[in-house]
C-alpha cells in the first residue's frame, strides 16, 4: 500500500475499510515501515505488538464490512498506562518493566469491540507524572517540530505519533492535561471528555475522577469519530455514561455555531508568555467571523492551585502509597514528593479541598449560562527544552512546585469541564501552540462543533503529519 495514507484522515481510511478499498492488515503494513523510518527520530511508540494486532485484524476480517464496528478496524495505539492484554504495560516504570497483564483494561476492551486493532503502546512519564514525557525505561519523547524540544505529557507519545504519521488516531489520558498539553505541544487535537464519558476499569477507588481516558487525532471530526467509538455505559464503571442519541461526528458536522465566546488568556490564576497570549487572543478573536460574540471573561477559579494539590496529592497517595513503601529506590523523585504530599493530609484538608472543588464546578455552571464556550491557551508556554524536567518559571514569576505550571489546564479538570485542545497557530520559530476549548459540564458535543467551527475558520488541518525535525 501506499505510504501516501498515513497523510489521509482516520474518517477517510475509515471509509476505505468499510469500502474494502483497504484491509486492517494493509493498514499495519503502512505503520510498520512508518515507525520503522520515522520512530527512531522521536521515541514516540516503544513498545509494538503488530504480531496481536495482525491476529486482532484477521479475526475482525471474518466479518461482515458492517460488523466490524465504529472504527472498522483502524489501528489504535493505546498509553503506556493502560493494560493490553498480553502487551508490555510498564507504565514509565522500572518497577513495572517486565509487566505483561492477562487482561485489558474495559476501555480498550470497548474500543476493540468497536473495531480498534491495537498495535502500540505509547510513552508517558512514570505512572503519568510530570508534563515531559520521559522515562527510566524507554528514554524521552521527542518534540517533531524540533527535537530539541519536549513534546510535553503524559500523553506525549500518542500525540508525537499522530503528529509524524505513524497513527491516525489516539487514546490518551488526562488529570491536569496530560492529553491536551501535548496536543498544544504537537499540533494536534486532544479532548479531555466529561467525567463518565469514556468508561475504564476502575483502580484503586471507584469514584477517581481527576483523571479521564480521551481520543487525540489530527483534526476535530477524526477526534469525534473516537471519541463516539469510546463511549457508553458499562456495569464494570458504576460512572460511565450512555453515549449521545446524536453521535459526536454528526455533532462536529452539523455547523452549529456558538453565538457568545469567552476568552481568558490566564484565568487570572497563572502567568502567561507573551506570544502564547498574542497568538491564542487572535485565533479567539476570529470566532467573530463566525458571528459570535468575543468577551474576555472567565469564571472565578481562584483556589485553583491549593485545592488540585491537595486532591491530586490523595490521589496519588490511595493509588501508590505501597510503592512507596516498597520500591521507594524505583520512583522519581517527583512521584515520592506526590504519595508524601498525599499521606500528609488530614480530613480537614480533604474537606477544604472538596469543598473548593463543588464551588468552582458550580461557578462554571453559572458562567456557561452566559457563554456558549471559553476560550484559553492550552499551555502558558511554547515547547520547552527536554532536558527541562518541567517549566520551573514563566514571565518572571518562579512556580512552587513541578505541576503548578498547568494551572490554565487543571483548573478545568476541576470544575468537571470537557476541554479540547485546537491547534491556533505558531511561534515566530515556527513551534506549533494550542488554544482550549472549554464547555459546561457534559457539553462534549458542543466544544467539538465549537472546535470544528474555529478549525474550518484558522485552516490548519493540513499542517501534520511531518517529518521530524531533528535538531541539536
Amino acid at each position: 500500500m501506499s505510504q501516501d495514507l498515513i497523510r489521509e484522515t482516520a474518517c477517510t481510511v475509515v471509509d476505505k475499510l468499510r469500502s474494502g478499498d483497504v484491509s486492517p492488515l494493509e493498514l499495519l503494513d503502512v505503520l510498520e515501515k512508518r515507525i520503522a523510518e520515522v520512530d527512531g527520530k522521536v521515541n514516540a511508540l516503544p513498545i509494538l505488538c503488530f504480531d496481536r494486532a495482525r491476529e486482532s485484524a484477521k479475526t475482525l476480517m471474518q466479518k461482515p464490512a458492517g460488523a466490524r464496528g465504529l472504527l472498522a478496524g483502524l489501528p489504535v495505539p493505546i498509553k503506556d498506562l493502560t493494560d493490553v492484554a498480553g502487551v508490555l504495560n510498564t507504565q514509565g516504570s522500572p518497577i513495572f518493566k517486565d509487566n505483561i497483564p492477562a487482561k485489558s483494561d474495559l476501555m480498550v476492551e470497548n474500543l476493540e469491540a468497536n473495531g480498534a486493532v491495537v498495535y502500540a503502546k505509547s510513552n508517558t512519564p512514570e505512572f503519568g507524572a510530570g508534563a515531559n514525557t520521559f522515562n527510566e525505561v524507554f528514554g524521552a519523547t521527542l518534540n517533531p517540530w524540533n527535537t530539541t524540544k519536549s513534546a510535553a505529557g503524559s500523553s506525549g507519545g500518542a500525540a508525537v505519533a499522530l503528529a509524524t504519521g505513524m497513527a491516525w488516531l489516539a487514546q490518551g489520558s488526562d488529570m491536569g492535561g496530560s492529553l491536551r498539553s501535548p496536543a498544544g505541544f504537537c499540533g494536534i487535537v486532544g479532548m479531555r471528555p466529561s467525567i463518565g464519558r469514556v468508561a475504564h476499569t476502575p483502580k484503586a477507588g471507584i469514584d477517581r475522577n481527576l483523571g479521564v481516558q480521551g481520543p487525540m487525532a489530527r483534526n476535530v471530526e477524526d477526534l469525534a469519530l473516537l471519541l463516539d467509538a469510546m463511549s457508553g455505559d458499562y456495569a464494570d464503571d458504576p460512572l460511565s455514561l450512555p453515549a449521545p442519541a446524536t453521535s459526536f461526528l454528526t455533532s462536529a458536522r452539523a455547523g452549529k455555531k456558538p453565538k457568545r465566546i469567552a476568552y481568558s488568556p490566564d484565568l487570572s490564576i497563572t502567568p502567561v508568555d507573551p506570544e502564547v497570549k498574542a497568538i491564542t487572543r487572535k485565533a479567539a478573536e476570529r470566532f467573530a467571523e463566525a458571528g459570535a460574540i468575543v468577551e474576555e471573561a472567565h469564571p472565578d477559579w481562584r483556589e485553583a492551585h491549593e485545592c488540585f494539590h491537595v486532591l491530586r496529592a490523595f490521589d496519588f497517595a490511595i493509588s501508590k502509597a505501597n510503592l512507596l513503601r516498597t520500591k521507594r529506590d524505583l520512583l522519581k523523585p517527583e512521584v515520592i514528593w506526590n504519595i508524601e504530599e498525599g499521606l500528609k493530609l488530614t480530613v480537614d484538608r480533604l474537606a477544604r479541598a472538596e469543598e473548593q472543588r463543588v464551588g468552582m464546578t458550580a461557578r462554571a455552571v453559572e458562567f456557561f449560562k452566559t457563554y456558549d464556550l471559553l476560550l484559553t491557551p492550552t499551555t502558558i508556554v511554547p515547547p520547552f527544552p527536554i532536558e527541562h524536567r518541567y517549566v520551573a518559571e514563566c514571565a518572571g514569576k518562579r512556580f512552587e512546585n513541578y505541576i503548578e505550571w498547568l494551572g490554565i489546564v487543571y483548573a478545568i479538570t476541576l470544575a468537571c469541564c470537557p476541554s479540547l485542545s485546537l491547534p491556533c497557530g505558531f511561534t515566530a520559530s515556527g513551534l506549533p501552540v494550542g488554544v482550549q476549548v472549554v464547555g459546561a459540564p457534559r457539553a462534549d458535543a458542543q466544544v467539538i462543533a465549537g472546535a470544528k467551527v474555529l478549525e474550518d475558520i484558522l485552516d490548519l488541518r493540513a499542517t501534520t503529519p511531518i517529518d521530524p525535525k531533528v535538531k541539536r
